[in-house]
């Protein structure tokens, strides 16, 4: 569909979890639905997007919409198209922005439309790092898959419907070791697949987990029948018909292949703002934001992965790609525009979880420093810290409780000094405080 010739008070272009909180909470603190407009090149309204990794890929019981739409993530109310048009809000799907002149303050669409605009928040997230992005030979095959959208998803599930039509033995190599490889494997393995995962890396997660977490997970996973290759790359993808058939590795292993999954990072969609805001130039790369969430062009917003912020616990400008930061970066600048400069500077506890076959973990700080184990594995229930000058600067926990990973998260806001008996202590030096 495309949009009407008219203005608004407000756009925000995207249509990511942070335009669905930023939608509630503008309604939530009194704004005017009619002075606002989404407009999204996805075919949906704003979801939850961590289901399409987690339950969104089982074969019983999954994810459907509308069911996760947003904000049923926070057990708010569930915004479909309808919770839109009632609230007067002008929710434009599948309408593609082709250039914007922030200096004019308009967009202009694929078809021509030209929709000015007196703010305009940019909510236009990142996307999927493409095997074409590394020149890998056979990318174009069928059978190669990404994971964004409900598309994507989609067309993963019908991919191996159509695999088992052909035999019982569905190989999938997923490329990728890092949050999405474990999370779409953990959901793929319940199809009863062959699954292999290929990653550079000498363990899971390097970024993140010590040798010691990323050999439990290890074994898990191997335990669960899927099949690890470390240090090794997907060099080339070879087929039949155009259909993809074998990943040839760089160490010259074949894989047969039925299907491929993709899970190698994003990249910030930023070349529409290119010339007009401020960029931060190299990894992570994104648009530069200052405390209240305004980029370096006069009413203009950047919230969600996009956006390039300093953090007070790390003083560096950052990009983060998870739902709780697009959650409330969404929700803040709701309130920044309704009443500006009321509340305090945006601020961001770094903040991880992930949840695979019954575990379920959750990391918040930095994992710099030296790291300190504790818990028995053997128990389902362990963790560890990070120490930086003495400091407790990050800390992992599997299998918490509620009150547990609360505890762990005070740990670091409070910027807790390390005892000297830290891991004796373990977990109940966090309930301490």
């Amino acid at each position: 569909m495309s949009a009407a010739s008219k203005s608004f008070s407000t756009v925000l272009l995207g249509g990511g979890v942070a335009s669905g909180y930023f939608a509630r909470e503008w309604i939530k603190e009194g704004g005017k639905g009619s002075d606002l407009a989404i407009i999204s090149d996805d075919t949906v309204v704003a979801y939850e997007r961590p289901a399409l990794s987690k339950a969104y890929l089982f074969p019983e019981g999954a994810a459907r919409l509308p069911g996760f739409y947003t904000s049923v993530g926070v057990g708010g109310e569930r915004q479909d198209p309808t919770w839109y048009s009632s609230h007067g809000i002008e929710y434009l799907t599948e309408t593609a922005i082709k250039s914007a002149d922030l200096k004019n303050k308009t967009l202009t669409t694929e078809d021509g439309t030209a929709i000015s605009f007196e703010k305009l928040v940019i909510g236009t997230g990142a996307r999927v790092t493409r095997l074409e992005d590394f020149k890998t030979p056979g990318a174009d095959l069928e059978g190669v898959y990404y994971l964004r959208k409900v598309a994507d998803a989609d067309a993963l599930l019908e991919g191996i419907a159509e695999a088992k039509k052909k035999g019982p033995d569905v190989n999938i190599v997923i490329v990728g070791g890092g949050y999405i490889g474990m999370e779409v494997g953990a959901g793929l393995v319940k199809h009863g697949v062959n699954l292999t995962l290929v990653f550079p890396e000498s363990r899971l997660m390097e970024r993140l987990l010590t040798p010691e977490l990323a050999g439990f997970y290890e074994k898990y996973y191997e335990g669960k029948g899927v099949k690890l290759i470390k240090k090794d790359l997907v060099t080339a993808l070879e087929g039949t018909d155009g259909k993809v058939t074998t990943a040839v590795l760089k160490s010259g292993k074949r894989l047969p292949v039925d299907l491929v999954v993709v899970g190698t990072g994003a990249r910030p969609n930023v070349e529409l703002f290119k010339g007009a805001v401020d960029l931060l130039e190299g990894p992570p790369g994104g648009i530069k934001v200052d405390g209240r969430l305004q980029t370096s062009a006069p009413g203009v917003f950047a919230v969600g992965d996009v956006a390039a912020f300093k953090p007070a616990f790390t003083g560096e400008l950052t990009r983060q790609e998870h739902v709780t930061n697009a959650r409330l970066t969404g929700a803040y600048v709701a309130r920044e525009i309704l009443t500006p400069g009321t509340q305090p500077e945006y601020d961001y506890l770094p903040f991880f979880y992930s949840r695979e076959f019954d575990l379920s973990w959750q990391f918040y700080g930095q994992s710099q420093g030296d790291p300190v184990h504790f818990g028995d594995q053997s128990s389902g229930k362990f963790g560890a810290y990070w120490i930086k000058d003495g400091t407790v600067v990050g800390a992992f926990l599997e299998s918490g409780s509620e009150e547990e990973n609360a505890a762990i998260k005070k740990v670091i806001q409070t910027k807790a000094k390390a005892p000297s008996d830290l891991q004796a202590q373990g977990l109940a030096f966090a309930a301490s405080l």
